[in-house]
């Protein structure tokens, strides 16, 4: 299984747009086959997705979609710092 950590903050201005495409991202990634878990939290204008995938073949194929790449590069103006990934591995 694969963890991964996504931080995306976007401004303060954007967040109601942000959230809207956010929700859009998370319905659509739940659909993956490889997706175990793809839960969604948030605080003002950070919102904090924790995944878990079967296997790097079904991240990869998740890392393709046209949903994640679109909401990468539509909401790049929109975000005060770049999204931050973070794959991890459990420890206890």
């Amino acid at each position: 299984m694969i963890s991964i950590t996504a931080i995306i903050k976007s401004k303060k201005e954007s967040t109601d747009e942000v959230k809207e495409m956010v929700h859009h991202l998370v319905n659509s990634t739940r659909n993956e086959a490889a997706c175990i878990r793809y839960d969604l939290h948030y605080t003002d204008n950070i919102f904090i997705i924790w995944e878990e995938w079967t296997d790097q073949a079904g991240l990869d194929i998740h890392n393709k979609q046209t949903y994640l790449l679109d909401f990468i590069a539509k909401t790049e103006n929109l975000l005060a710092t770049p999204i931050q990934v973070y794959k991890t591995t459990q420890v206890l």
